[in-house]
């Protein structure tokens, strides 16, 4: 992919400064690429796609669409000129309007009106439901009639809110899939918002990991669970906790045992580690170090929280088939068969805190 969709530069939005919602974002997507925008509450996300739609103007910096500047110094394009369609949170349906006139309501009057809306409604698996009213719908029904209408005006760009934060846990799963699959087939180029980082990893080409306002890492979905840019990334990014160790010839030095990796920092140096409960091995032992001082059933496997000697506490994940009891005595290694990020430790002054600067790990 080598054409640019969307393109945000030095985008900042302030909406009562110095408080920033937005700040400094630089974003490119191609053509016919899925990139989501994961995290947490607040972090300037859904402000983030709410430029790039028309319906904020920036403090600062630019959003083009295609070639075309649509917002920025002494520029301001309405959203209904953007060639770009939204599907938001609640989906935003028009009550008193039939499933096809819905779909129909951006589309310009002619023949090939209605004809454009068959042909988006069976895409969405609608067929035969065009007189229903949004009612006596289901919530996945309801969502794909939304994506029915954003996509019947053929945008340029489709833009997508939490679009499943409506649906049960039970129907997420299925109209995740179908949706992915639709999107797939139209080739069309988006942007959607989550703050759930397992929905980043299923739909997106890449992922845009936000805090703060600010984007903290971009890339696809394996590198930025595998190799996080910063602790707030290898936090956000689920179920890690850090282990602190020493940076030793040939790998890092932990409680839990030597991890032989290349470490791009001096012999001595201190460090935080980030590692998720796959990256351990248990073995119960009256004599480990170790105690179980909770256990969560996950219906296919138990999550421990062990106590160290140390004081520091870690997780590990087991199969459903065995179960070890709260208070259970075990030995922990450190056996994750890949290298980890690691995050150098800078001294302070004491009664300071160390703070934590960012490493990639070394792959």
């Amino acid at each position: 992919m080598t054409d640019i969709a969307v393109r945000c530069e030095n985008l900042s939005k302030s909406y009562q400064p110095p408080l920033a919602a937005v700040q400094d974002v630089n974003l490119t997507v191609h053509v016919g690429e899925i990139v989501a925008l994961l995290g947490p509450s607040g972090c300037g996300k859904t402000t983030t796609l709410r430029l790039i739609a028309g319906f904020e103007r920036p403090t600062q910096g630019r959003v083009l669409i295609g070639n075309r500047v649509v917002a920025g110094p002494g520029i301001f394009v309405p959203p209904e000129q953007r060639r770009v369609g939204m599907v938001f949170q609640n989906y935003a349906l028009f009550p008193h309007l039939s499933v096809a006139e819905n779909v129909a309501y951006g589309l310009k009057r002619g023949e090939d009106r209605e004809r454009r809306v068959r042909e988006v409604l069976a895409l969405v698996g609608l067929r035969g439901m065009e007189n229903r009213m949004p009612h006596a719908l289901s919530g996945g029904q309801q969502q794909r009639v939304a994506l029915a209408r954003a996509l019947a005006p053929r945008p340029q760009v489709l833009l997508l809110d939490e679009p499943f934060s409506g649906l049960d846990e039970s129907l997420r799963d299925q109209v995740r899939g179908e949706v992915l699959q639709i999107l797939r087939e139209t080739q069309v180029t988006v942007v959607f918002v989550t703050h759930h980082q397992d929905e980043a990893l299923y739909m997106g080409d890449r992922i845009a990991v936000m805090n703060e306002g600010r984007v903290e890492q971009i890339g696809p979905p394996e590198t930025v669970f595998a190799a996080p840019a910063s602790r707030f990334v290898a936090e956000f990014m689920g179920a890690s906790f850090f282990l602190e160790g020493v940076v030793r010839e040939g790998g890092l030095e932990t409680e839990l045992g030597f991890l032989a990796q290349p470490v791009d920092l001096p012999v001595g140096t201190r460090v935080e580690i980030a590692a998720r409960p796959d990256d351990l091995t248990l073995t119960p032992d009256p004599d480990g170090p170790g105690r179980i001082v909770r256990m969560v059933y996950r219906g296919s496997s138990y999550l421990y929280d062990v106590h160290l000697s140390s004081g520091r506490l870690v997780r590990w994940e087991g199969p459903h088939t065995i179960r070890y009891a709260p208070g259970t005595a075990v030995r922990v290694a450190l056996t994750p068969g890949h290298p980890l990020a690691y995050f150098p430790l800078r001294e302070e002054p004491e009664g300071h805190r160390a703070e934590q600067a960012p490493m990639l790990m070394d792959r």
